[in-house]
């Protein structure tokens, strides 16, 4: 089924998707990965605050290649999620809604989305320059250090990405892989 979600969205919202659907975001997601996720994990281990809110936020696991003149962003596909997995069950916890990447997610990420009514979307491998098409803005908005890892503020246009684990635990991956 295809369907357009705003973000941020809501757990309600979150449980009206379902594996397999076609999304097509419009709103304010932030891009992390691995060295932000490390950075923010440690500082939630020593009670600091967060560069950004997790409640009903969407994180695209990417990091971007140099914008062209007239670009807001360069290519921005997805990178591989499972580096998240140590990380995102605390994010999850705090009201982490929605995860954006490519590849499976380990047992803890799973039940940590079913415990929290979250979703994780693929976005397609390899289409990056495709993909930035649909990034209307892109700005640092923490860990400007970390350059391409650093975490961004984006918005995004019917950004395109299917329902691979939805917040019931239902494994579009797993499904596959049992027809094959």
């Amino acid at each position: 089924m295809e369907k357009h979600i705003t973000a941020p969205f809501s757990a309600e919202v979150a449980k009206t998707l379902q594996a397999g659907d076609y999304v097509y975001i419009t709103g304010t997601i932030y891009t992390a990965r691995d060295a932000a996720h490390k950075r923010m994990y440690e500082a939630l281990e020593r009670g600091e605050p967060l560069p950004i809110s997790m409640e009903n936020t969407v994180i695209y696991y990417m990091g971007p290649s140099p914008a062209r003149d007239g670009r807001p962003i360069g290519s921005a596909g997805p990178t591989t999620s499972s580096r998240m997995d140590k990380y995102a069950p605390a994010l999850l916890d705090l009201g982490l809604r929605g995860m954006i990447g490519k590849g499976k997610r380990n047992a803890a990420v799973v039940d940590a989305m079913k415990k929290n009514t979250a979703v994780y979307f693929a976005a397609v491998g390899g289409a990056g320059a495709l993909l930035s098409k649909c990034i209307v803005s892109s700005e640092v908005v923490a860990y400007d250090d970390l350059g391409t890892e650093a975490i961004r503020r984006l918005e995004v246009k019917d950004f395109p990405v299917i329902v691979v684990i939805d917040s019931e635990g239902r494994d579009l991956y797993a499904e596959v892989k049992n027809i094959f």
